[in-house]
């Protein structure tokens, strides 16, 4: 879906001089030429004074607002140029390219209904309009209006076959119906048009690692370094990359990437690394330094963000199952990888007993994901999707025989009724909720952080997910080939977590009257 662009902050132009109504059109096709040219400021300026003459002239208020979203990415230029495209509109419903948009400028604040309303009518304006199709396609999606996203999809490539980006938008929508056959060959004709289309190339790369096929999808998804999403991670170091050969008598860097549930599944690699023969060095995220310091085989951890100390090679966490020639067959999942301290162990473990006698099963309960305010609305929006309403859970806590701990450090609170123990103001970091984990006896959780940290320290972890679940997870699995310990529970209908719910708590019943073991 095409965005406004992301240029520097507009600067405010001066107050318009008046001008005669005859001369307007002359100084709107000044103001074109500035456009055209990327001199947005004098634009601006010139499209506004041809407005104060002319406040009918729909084609200017039109090419303002292009003109006011290219140059900032302000809410204030982007609200002025929404009211601009607005305007148009008015003067002129049959302006296809205003529609167009504005329903962009929607998109990207969130607004997907009413974004897909305003590619909607640019269709009907201009039935030929490949780029409205295309992004009512997106919109549709969005919303979960699966099979009309694929009517708006087909459309478009009956007018472009030969647009990559058509076939990957097409590749996305065939992926959340669950035709994964029919996503891949999308994504497959999107590279052949587009051989450096990294978007492409990535979407391929998980859907291949969601299959299990990973030597093809390991040696793929280096192609996330080239996509936008990732080129701010990007560390373009002087050293050069470590692809896994001997490396005696040289420091390795082994950096972390994405978020924390990363960095906690794909460390269990440095000691791999290490055996190879380099001084291992990890930098991670300051959460983690603690817990990481006890990893076999690795020399120093430090933060990222500090100053780094001297390496000859260097690779990223999640390139390391590619330098090391990971397959299905030889996922390193021995657990634990990860230790919780002893002593602080046994002191929340004491405490523990003091707020609830030994007797009943120790559950600790996740029901929330980091909800990345970080990232733009609708990539935000995703992302809250993994969360789930606390008084969702309550079928849990009628369960006799189990006592809940808490396990969440931010987010929605759980309903006081639950009467749940809640150390978590405590936990300073990931070594302390490691060892509170250690107390416990199973850990339910949704698709976060803390699910890959009692994975790693060998607790017995069950998942509750996405029905559109992470590619980590493989498709149609209930068990895991990185955590023997984990159990998954995915929803059978998107968003809906009820019965997802249900079946943990039927399994919990069953465990807490002694009719179930922990095992996957």
């Amino acid at each position: 879906m095409r965005r406004p662009s992301r240029a520097p902050s507009r600067t405010a132009s001066a107050p318009p001089r008046g001008i005669a109504a005859g001369a307007a059109e002359a100084v709107y096709a000044q103001a074109l030429r500035h456009h055209r040219e990327g001199r947005l400021d004098e634009a601006i300026a010139l499209y506004r004074r041809t407005l104060a003459a002319r406040p009918d002239f729909a084609e200017a208020h039109y090419n303002l607002g292009v003109a006011l979203s290219r140059q900032g990415h302000t809410e204030e230029a982007i609200g002025e140029a929404i009211a601009c495209h607005r305007r148009a509109i008015a003067l002129r419903p049959d302006l296809p390219e205003a529609q167009f948009d504005l329903g962009c400028l929607l998109a990207a604040r969130g607004e997907t209904e009413a974004a897909a309303a305003c590619f909607r009518r640019a269709v009907a304006a201009r039935p030929d309009y490949v780029a409205a199709h295309n992004n009512l396609a997106n919109a549709l999606k969005e919303l979960g209006r699966l099979e009309e996203a694929l009517a708006s999809h087909r459309a478009a490539l009956r007018l472009r076959l030969d647009l990559a980006a058509l076939h990957y938008n097409l590749g996305n929508t065939l992926k959340a119906l669950d035709r994964p056959e029919e996503a891949l060959a999308a994504w497959r004709r999107a590279v052949a048009l587009k051989p450096d289309y990294a978007e492409a190339h990535h979407a391929l790369s998980v859907l291949l690692l969601a299959r299990g096929e990973m030597a093809a999808g390991w040696e793929a998804f280096e192609w996330r370094w080239r996509a936008p999403q990732m080129l701010r991670s990007r560390r373009d170091f002087t050293q050069p990359p470590w692809r896994g050969e001997e490396a005696r008598g040289r420091t390795l860097l082994i950096h972390a990437e994405q978020g924390f549930g990363d960095t906690l599944q794909f460390c269990r690699y440095a000691p791999l690394a290490a055996a190879r023969g380099p001084r291992v060095i990890v930098e991670a995220q300051e959460p983690l330094l603690r817990l990481l310091g006890g990893l076999d085989g690795v020399a120093q951890v430090v933060a990222r963000g500090a100053a780094l100390p001297a390496f000859d090679l260097h690779c990223p966490m999640m390139s390391l199952p590619l330098a090391l020639g990971t397959t299905l067959e030889t996922v390193p999942a021995r657990v634990p990888y990860l230790r919780a301290d002893p002593a602080r162990t046994a002191e929340l473990g004491a405490r523990l007993a003091a707020l609830d006698p030994p007797g009943r099963m120790r559950v600790g309960l996740v029901w929330a994901g980091n909800p990345r305010a970080d990232l733009p609305p609708r990539e935000s929006a995703h992302a809250q999707r993994r969360s789930l309403d606390p008084a969702l859970l309550a079928p849990l806590l009628a369960i006799p025989g189990a006592r809940f701990v808490s396990l969440q450090k931010a987010g929605k609170a759980a309903p006081d009724s639950f009467g749940l123990i809640d150390l978590m103001d405590e936990m300073a970091d990931f070594a302390d909720t490691a060892a509170l984990i250690a107390t416990l006896d199973l850990v339910i959780s949704v698709d976060t952080s803390v699910a890959h940290l009692a994975g790693a320290l060998g607790k017995p972890v069950w998942v509750m997910t996405r029905r559109d679940h992470c590619w980590r997870w493989l498709e149609g699995r209930t068990d895991s080939p990185w955590y023997p310990t984990l159990r998954l529970y995915r929803q059978t209908r998107q968003d809906e977590w009820g019965e997802v719910v249900a079946r943990v708590a039927a399994d919990l019943r069953g465990l807490a009257a002694g009719g179930l073991g922990l095992n996957p």
